[in-house]
């Protein structure tokens, strides 16, 4: 009997010692039950590039009109020139150099003046690297027009981002040649580069933009970047307006239109 009483005693203790453990714990415990808040989804970012400007062509204006951010890349020694490059700057969009390169293929008049090949000397590829930059009025970077054969050759594009360095200049990557040599130098060199993801309109054809929109919406579903290049010219006005549709759509997806310049790495 002395012995049940014993152990009746310390099964009383333990229970109010658990009592007050439980009691201690009590808030602990609610607050550790309760649900964490959702994160927020991480924003995809879309930064939309319009090349071939600087040379009066359709749907230039209709560009100019987009409420988005987008950079205006503009060729150099043209008509426009000057004319695009300023309005573009007043509208607080971002301005590159459109530098016309040699291709693998294509008619050489499609290049413009002042354009790099592989034949150039050194020094004339700085030279007129240098000329295009001077050129463009508020010019943040540079992308490549064509350049299919140029951007695959080391000695050439060592030079041209040699200068982009030298002027504080990024380099976009087009990306018209799955050989190009700009990341793999723009590494070793320490210029700020980017890489094209959608050309919207490499076709003129309405029906083929609206089906790269459809590219572009797929990329952004799946990518936390993406970079798009349009035109002005042939394509320029059923492109404006088939960007111009899809910016809804776009940001319905989580998309937030950003400068080019903060799509530089």
């Amino acid at each position: 009997m002395k012995h049940m009483k014993h152990w009746n005693r310390k099964l009383a203790v333990w229970m109010l010692a658990g009592t007050a453990l439980c009691a201690a714990l009590g808030p602990w415990q609610a607050e550790a039950a309760e649900p964490a808040a959702p994160e927020a989804p991480a924003a995809k970012r879309i930064a939309v590039v319009i090349d071939d400007f600087g040379n009066g062509m359709a749907g230039t204006e209709q560009m100019m009109q987009l409420s988005i951010p987008f950079a205006a890349a503009v060729m150099p020694f043209l008509p426009t020139t000057k004319k695009d490059a300023e309005e573009a700057h007043r509208l607080g969009k971002e301005v590159l150099v459109h530098m016309p390169m040699e291709p693998q293929a294509g008619k050489p008049e499609w290049l413009g003046p002042g354009a790099i090949t592989t034949r150039l000397t050194d020094e004339e590829v700085r030279k007129r690297v240098e000329a295009a930059i001077a050129e463009v009025p508020h010019a943040i970077g540079i992308n490549n027009h064509m350049g299919s054969r140029v951007t695959a050759d080391e000695r050439v594009m060592r030079i041209v981002l040699t200068v982009c360095k030298e002027k504080n200049l990024f380099f976009l990557d087009s990306r018209t040649t799955n050989k190009s040599v700009i990341k793999k130098l723009a590494a070793e060199l320490g210029v700020p580069t980017a890489e094209n993801d959608v050309f919207m309109d490499d076709v003129y054809t309405r029906s083929h933009i609206a089906k790269q929109a459809l590219v572009v919406q797929k990329h952004v579903k799946t990518n936390a970047d993406t970079i798009v290049i349009g035109h002005v010219g042939p394509p320029g006005k059923h492109t404006a307006d088939v960007l111009k549709q899809s910016i809804p759509t776009l940001q319905g997806l989580g998309g937030t239109f950003v400068p080019i310049s903060q799509m530089v790495h």
